[in-house]
């Protein structure tokens, strides 16, 4: 097939392009699905180009007419709507054309944009969805990159059946599959490891030509394109099988399987739609054990594919089959990525396997190459002529990762390893075949800048006698002054060859140079064949295998001084005799350190800059929160000698003073009927991971978001973009700020739809540029506008917004809006849920509060409409809030509960931590629980659960009040007055406490009836029962919890 040629820069021809064969597979992938052949348009989530994907395609878009347009987006709630609503309604250009969309997204993206994707349309030739993932994800302080699919194991589920999840791992099947994805009859998710293969440069990759099938079934493009949803690896014979998603570590785990005898390995290539025929013919009849390593947010949370597994595989019948669960974290993914060895330990764990070798290793014949710059050194010119050199008889890989947080202005490190093809093996990334673990496999290191090696481990994967060369000004005894005690020792137990050369005078003393970045890179490269070649070398070989290598740049006479002068300023350093004198702990140096990949991309020049991927030239702010979150975070108060299982991390919601966690929606479930004029509704969240705490009793505060609808109509009103930043102040702390969109800002954490103080109208006035309205605000603002303000917010119920609109001529900046109006609070609601029954889980029971203005506008509570709105899978940051709903320290006390509707949550817990302690064998007091609202068929909130506690006894009595059942109202008090002389001999004879939770209507009510079985029945005056009423409320026996 004819090879296409493809430009790396909006400048660059496609005359003047690039092989396809020699791009990584990352960048093929956006070359082939950003042409408008293939998409329609191309949505470039801002996540994507964080990690450096995207960028290509935003280029090739603004620049060839043979390019898909392509529009930036930004990752935040319902992100996926956009595409959603462009394929259900599409434009008249759409219509006729069709409207296949490509987006790009992260894992963490494309978590985000789960819950969105349950409304597409159905897939059609001319109408579909294809999602490209780049697997890779910041993890930890440090933001260490890992390629782990974790962020995903609660929203996988999220996802319709029509939407095809396909998992890739070698550059080949990369691209492979994100062309086969535009060929299916369903919507498509592809997934690729971007943490190193599809980032790899060196493959003879073969873009597939399409053949011009579409609409095809998984299965028969799978199979037109030589793959199937499992690939089994191993002993055909094997007692114990691994199943993993595909990915590095899956690759990993082939290779160590593929030399040891009873494993075998079984790679998951295909997440949806699961096929359990499939797998169960791929199982060999022999296998005992199946180990099912899935990545999870935590080590206690269960992930998918050990799900679907077990739902496959599991077999009653078979009992001498077992499938177990190995979890793995997104830490543990990072750490296993980037050091081989421990991931084959872990595994030999696991399985309980005797085997001790745990190294991936190359052929021995292959070559490996490690360099150290900075992103200021430009090594493209080297690395290709490297390739340029070897290519005909050796495969040559290349990868490059960077450092931007240990060193100033960032690090690089790059690999390049060359293998003769003859001696060619399963593919294993570049991660694993040549990692960084201290292992001495590096047989050529070359350090551009010589500050690293008193800064970093430059020298701990050189291998034993190998070269070092360092390109420095430094003499000898300069590198030896400059180079740690720590480095010197390995240096000399390694007896390594140190060389130095300063490019720099080399270039000086030849005339005509005209790229002095390109002949840096010359000069590396003349130097490497020197020292590649070792005593067979001489100055005029080297200068003939590198002049058929060097484009027509130099003159021959020019090349010819350049080789020679490169071979002359050539220093071999002697390495000192003696071992350094090992300094005392007290004066010794800091420890080097470790290089740490966490950026695709570094560019430390001036101007606009990449940081992890994130342009900052116009996110400055931002960068800064991203790359110091510790510095913006609120501070948290240390307890000393304590250590938090899972301590705060203050970065998830910066612009919260309180301790938070993000917890995940299980359920939403209306409890009462659709018809039914009042929303009650029952929540769960998952809070596993999280390390969420709660006492029977407490409350949940639920920080909610204002409506995003709400939120972009104002947005449009106020003639602001919100996409633009907007730095504001974190509550509660002296000075700090965060950055965000003022989409974030109004919809996350500033009160907009809340209900204005009276202040609020005089702080506004100063701002409207018409008189009327000036005036009027004053007035509301002051003391005289007291009975006005009073109608606007009790009877009209204004909001910040409301009132905004009413005086329009009233428009300060949004930065001092938001100071203005000030920030969300947090909406507390009792838990209705024991930890110790349902464990990490807090439930909550809430009714929506929705009212008509007497304009005849809608209202709705703020939270309450958040929480109605909560979709399964989605994440809500939550905190803990103490409550007086205690129960008493004696369990044998009685306890009696009064409860109006959603009342009845914190009772609810009461229940379950009762019963559970009965079950327990643990004696239990009686319990009392009344229980009010309007129709027992309609309001009887956990009627089932209430009747069964009735039935095993864990309620001592009932008393159920439906008031508008029967042709007279009866209400709690009414029951309570029915037993009132066994509620007054608990209070007064048996040290019983008495609970009421609900509106604050009936507290006067219930009051009188527990004054009035006092006097009936204890002997007490109306005076004295008041007394005893009110020590109660000092002993915490008489608690009332009403709003």
């Amino acid at each position: 097939m004819a090879v296409e040629k493809i430009p790396h820069s909006p400048a660059a021809s496609l005359s003047k392009g690039t092989d396809v064969s020699r791009m990584s597979a990352s960048d093929l992938i956006e070359w082939i699905t950003s042409r408008s052949s293939v998409s329609s348009a191309v949505y470039v989530y801002d996540v994507a180009e964080q990690v450096g994907f995207g960028v290509l395609a935003k280029a090739w878009g603004s620049s060839l007419e043979t390019s898909s347009p392509v529009i930036p987006v930004q990752t935040r709630a319902g992100a996926g709507l956009s595409l959603v609503g462009r394929l259900s309604e599409g434009t008249s250009h759409d219509t006729v054309d069709g409207s296949v969309l490509t987006a790009y997204t992260s894992p963490q993206g494309l978590a985000k944009m789960a819950e969105s994707l349950p409304f597409l349309p159905p897939a059609s030739s001319a109408s579909k969805l294809v999602i490209q993932v780049p697997a890779v994800t910041p993890v930890g302080e440090a933001f260490a990159f890992s390629p782990t699919l974790a962020c995903l194991s609660t929203t996988l589920s999220l996802l319709p059946e029509n939407i095809a999840v396909l998992l890739s791992a070698t550059p080949q099947e990369s691209v492979d599959f994100a062309t086969l994805s535009y060929g299916l009859n369903t919507h498509a998710i592809h997934i690729f490891d971007h943490y190193s293969s599809a980032r790899e440069i060196g493959h003879e990759l073969v873009p597939p030509s399409g053949a011009g099938r579409s609409m095809l079934s998984l299965s028969e493009a799978l199979s037109y394109a030589g793959y199937a949803p499992f690939e089994f690896a191993g002993d055909r014979h094997s007692h114990t099988v691994l199943i993993f998603p595909n990915g590095p570590l899956a690759l990993y785990a082939k290779q160590i399987v593929s030399r040891t005898v009873g494993l075998a390995v079984i790679i998951v290539k295909v997440l949806r739609p699961w096929n359990d025929d499939v797998l169960r013919d791929v199982i060999p009849s022999t296998v005992e054990e199946i180990y099912v390593f899935d990545d999870v947010p935590s080590d206690i949370a269960q992930g998918p594919l050990f799900v679907n597994v077990f739902a496959s595989l599991y077999d009653p019948l078979r009992s001498e089959r077992v499938i177990h669960s190995q979890r793995i974290t997104p830490h543990q993914t990072q750490l296993f990525a980037a050091r081989p060895s421990q991931f084959a330990s872990h595994i030999f764990t696991a399985v309980k396997s005797s085997s001790t070798h745990s190294r991936l290793e190359a052929p021995s014949s292959s070559t490996k190459l490690l360099f150290f710059s900075t992103p200021t050194v430009n090594l493209s010119s080297f690395h290709q002529l490297v390739r340029n050199t070897f290519s005909g008889a050796t495969s040559v890989r290349h990868i490059a990762c960077h450092d931007a947080f240990s060193y100033s202005g960032g690090l690089t490190v790059d690999r390049v390893v060359f293998t003769p093809k003859g001696d060619a093996q399963e593919f294993i990334p570049l991660s694993g075949d040549f990692p960084l673990d201290g292992s001495g496999k590096a047989d050529f290191t070359c350090v551009l800048e010589p500050n690293l090696l008193k800064s970093h481990s430059v020298l701990n994967d050189a291998n034993v006698g190998s070269a070092i060369l360092v390109l420095t000004s430094w003499s000898p005894d300069e590198l030896w002054a400059n180079l740690p005690s720590d480095a010197l020792t390995l240096a000399l137990q390694r007896k390594l060859r140190f060389y130095t050369i300063d490019p720099n005078l080399v270039l000086s003393r030849i005339p005509d140079i005209a790229s002095w970045e390109f002949t840096r890179g010359l000069v590396a490269y003349l130097v490497f064949l020197r020292l590649y070649l070792g005593r067979t070398s001489s100055e005029g070989l080297v200068r003939k295998i590198a002049q058929g290598m060097v484009p027509l740049t130099f003159g021959s006479d020019t090349f010819a001084k350049l080789s020679s002068r490169t071979w002359l300023e050539l220093v071999q350093v002697q390495l000192p005799t003696d071992l350094p004198v090992v300094e005392s702990k007290a004066n010794s140096p800091a420890p080097l350190k470790q290089f740490r990949f966490n950026a695709i991309a570094v560019d430390a020049g001036e101007g606009e800059g990449v940081y992890v991927g994130s342009r900052v030239s116009s996110w400055h702010e931002a960068a800064k929160h991203l790359l110091f979150p510790s510095a913006f975070a609120p501070a948290l108060p240390a307890l000393a000698g304590f250590k938090e299982e899972f301590p705060p991390n203050p970065s998830l919601r910066p612009d919260l003073p309180e301790r938070t966690y993000l917890v995940t929606c299980a359920v939403n479930r209306r409890l009462t009927p659709l018809e039914y004029d009042r929303n009650v509704f029952h929540l769960e969240f998952n809070t596993e991971g999280t390390g969420l705490k709660y006492a029977i009793g407490e409350a949940l505060g639920v920080h909610g978001w204002n409506d995003e609808r709400d939120v972009l109509e104002f947005c449009t009103w106020y003639g602001v973009n919100p996409d633009r930043l907007i730095t504001v102040a974190v509550p509660g702390s002296e000075g700090r700020m965060h950055t965000r969109t003022i989409f974030q800002a109004l919809q996350q954490q500033i009160d907009l739809f809340g209900k204005p103080p009276k202040s609020f109208y005089a702080d506004l006035a100063p701002y409207a540029t018409d008189r009327v309205d000036r005036l009027t605000l004053q007035f509301i603002g002051s003391p005289e506008g007291s009975s006005t303000f009073k109608v606007l917010s009790e009877k009209d119920t204004l909001t910040f917004a409301d009132v905004l609109q009413r005086y329009p001529s009233a428009r300060p900046s949004i930065e001092e809006l938001c100071e203005l109006i000030g920030d969300i609070k947090p909406r507390h609601y009792s838990i209705a849920s024991s930890q110790s029954v349902v464990g990490d889980r807090v439930d909550l029971l809430v009714v929506t509060v929705e009212w008509t203005s007497p304009s005849g506008k809608r209202r709705y509570g703020q939270c309450t409409r958040y929480l109605a709105g909560l979709k399964v899978g989605q994440k809500v940051t939550v905190s803990i809030k103490p409550s007086v709903m205690k129960l008493p320290p004696d369990n044998t006390q009685p306890i009696i509960m009064a409860g109006l509707g959603t009342g009845a949550a914190p009772f609810r817990a009461f229940l379950q931590h009762r019963a559970w302690l009965s079950h327990q064998g643990i004696s239990v007091g009686p319990t009392y629980y009344y229980f009010g609202s309007r129709h027992q068929s309609q309001e009887y909130l956990y009627g089932e659960e209430v009747e069964a506690y009735i039935q095993d006894g864990t309620i001592t009595k009932a008393g159920l009040a439906f008031s508008r059942d029967g042709p007279k109202k009866v209400y709690i008090q009414h029951k309570m007055l029915e037993d009132a002389e066994t509620l007054a001999g608990m209070l007064k004879n048996q040290n019983g406490v008495f609970y009421l939770c609900g509106p604050t209507w009936p507290v006067p009510d219930v009051y009188e009836a527990l004054v009035g079985a006092l006097v009936k029945n204890q002997g007490y005056t109306r005076e004295t029962a008041d007394e005893f009423l009110e020590q109660l409320k000092e002993e915490e026996r008489y608690v009332l919890e009403v709003y």
